[in-house]
C-alpha cells in the first residue's frame, strides 16, 4: 500500500493506493487529480449510464461516450450488443482506451466489453457508487446476466486501474448507499475484525459526509478483497469466500424484484450466519452482533419470498458443481471457512 497528500479545497486528504498482482491498481482519491495521472495517452471511449452524464457531463463529455440505462435489467446481452455496434461505428481500434463511468452495472458491462472487442483492449474504471467501490469493480470479474440468473456470462480480467473518488458517493440516495454498506460488513466478517468493529461504533447516518473515516472504510474493505484476490484471482478456493452470503442474496435477487444487491446480500449474510450457529462453527454471541449491525445499518433481514423458492434457484448459482456447492460460513468476526456439502442438506440446514 502506498499514501500520498493532496489538497483538495484546503483540505488534507489520505490517498490510498492498492495494487493487484502487479496488473491493476486501485485508486482512493480525487478523480480529476487521478485520472490525469492514471489515463494513458491514447484515444478513450467512455461507458456509462444516463444517470453518472446527468451528474457528471463534463467528466464524460470530453470523451466519445456509450451510454446505458439503469438497472439489472440492462445487464444483458442485448446491451453488450448495442455497445459492440457502438463502437464499430466509432471506428474504436485495439489501441483504444475503454473507461467505464459509473455503478457496479456499467463497470461489470465495460469490462466484459473491453475483454471481448476485438479480442481485447484496455480498460480501466471510475467507480462512483459505495458498492462498486467497495466490491463490483474490483478484482477483475466483469460479466453480464442471462435469463435473471446473476453474472452467468462472463470473464476474469484486471481493469488498469480502478479510481474511487468518495465525495462522488454524495450524489447516492440514503438507499444507494447502504447497499454499499452490506458489502462492507462482509468484508469485516470476512477477514478484518477492526474494520467490523469500527462499523459497530461508526454514525451511519454522517458517514458519507465524513471524506477521511470513509476513505479509510473503503480502503480496508476493499484491501480484504485485494488479498484474497492476490492468491487466488480466478475463485478455486481462497476468492470463493468473497462470496459469504452471496449464495442467498443471488437467489433473492432471482426470485424477487423488492430487493436491491446490498440489501439482498444483507439478508443473505444474515441467513447464513445462523446457519453457521445450527451447525457450531460460530458463537451465537458472534452471530448476534453481526445481526445486530446489520439491523442497526437499516436493513431488512426477512426474505420477500418463500424459502422454498429461494432455494430452487440455489441450484443454478455458479457456486454449485453437481450436487454439490461450496457454502461460506463466517467462524468468528474476522475470519470465514468454505466448506462443499451437498445442496440437499444445505437446503435442509436453511429450512430447519
Amino acid at each position: 500500500m502506498y499514501y500520498f497528500c493532496s489538497t483538495i479545497q484546503s483540505k488534507v486528504v489520505m490517498n490510498y493506493t492498492i495494487e493487484i498482482k502487479d496488473k491493476s491498481k486501485i485508486l482512493i482519491g480525487n478523480v480529476g487529480e487521478l485520472l490525469s495521472q492514471h489515463l494513458p495517452n491514447k484515444r478513450v471511449v467512455v461507458i456509462s449510464d444516463t444517470n453518472i452524464d446527468r451528474h457528471y457531463h463534463s467528466l464524460i463529455a470530453e470523451y466519445d461516450h456509450i451510454l446505458i440505462g439503469l438497472g439489472e435489467t440492462s445487464k444483458t446481452i442485448h446491451t453488450l450488443d448495442m455497445i459492440y455496434r457502438r463502437l464499430i461505428e466509432l471506428e474504436a481500434d485495439r489501441s483504444t482506451f475503454i473507461l467505464g463511468i459509473g455503478g457496479g452495472i456499467v463497470t461489470d458491462i465495460a469490462g466484459f466489453v473491453a475483454s471481448t472487442y476485438m479480442r481485447g483492449v484496455e480498460f480501466g474504471f471510475v467507480s462512483t457508487s459505495l458498492l462498486g467501490q467497495v466490491d463490483a469493480s474490483v478484482g477483475g470479474k466483469n460479466g453480464v446476466n442471462m435469463d435473471g440468473y446473476k453474472n452467468m456470462i462472463g470473464v476474469f480480467n484486471q481493469p488498469r486501474f480502478v479510481i474511487c473518488d468518495v465525495n462522488m458517493v454524495r450524489t447516492l440516495s440514503h438507499r444507494e448507499f447502504r447497499t454499499g454498506l452490506a458489502e462492507i460488513i462482509k468484508a469485516g466478517i470476512i477477514a478484518d475484525k477492526e474494520l467490523f468493529e469500527k462499523l459497530e461504533e461508526c454514525d451511519f447516518t454522517t458517514l458519507a459526509g465524513d471524506e477521511d473515516l470513509l476513505s479509510e472504510i473503503v480502503y480496508r474493505a476493499i484491501k480484504v478483497k485485494a488479498n484474497i484476490v492476490e492468491c487466488d484471482e480466478r475463485e478455486t478456493g481462497e476468492r470463493r469466500k468473497l462470496n459469504l452470503g452471496h449464495t442467498m442474496a443471488h437467489a433473492i435477487e432471482k426470485c424477487s424484484s423488492k430487493l436491491n444487491h446490498g440489501e439482498a446480500v444483507a439478508v443473505g449474510l444474515y441467513l447464513i450466519a445462523k446457519a453457521a450457529t445450527k451447525r457450531g462453527v460460530i458463537s451465537l454471541q458472534e452471530c448476534e452482533r453481526i445481526e445486530q449491525l446489520l439491523l442497526r445499518a437499516g436493513f431488512t433481514l426477512e426474505p420477500p419470498c418463500e424459502l422454498r423458492e429461494l432455494l430452487k434457484a440455489v441450484k443454478k448459482d455458479k457456486k454449485s458443481e453437481g450436487d454439490k456447492i461450496h457454502i461460506v460460513f463466517p467462524t468468528t468476526i474476522g475470519n470465514c471457512i468454505v466448506e462443499p456439502m451437498p445442496l440437499e442438506e444445505f437446503k435442509a440446514m436453511i429450512k430447519s
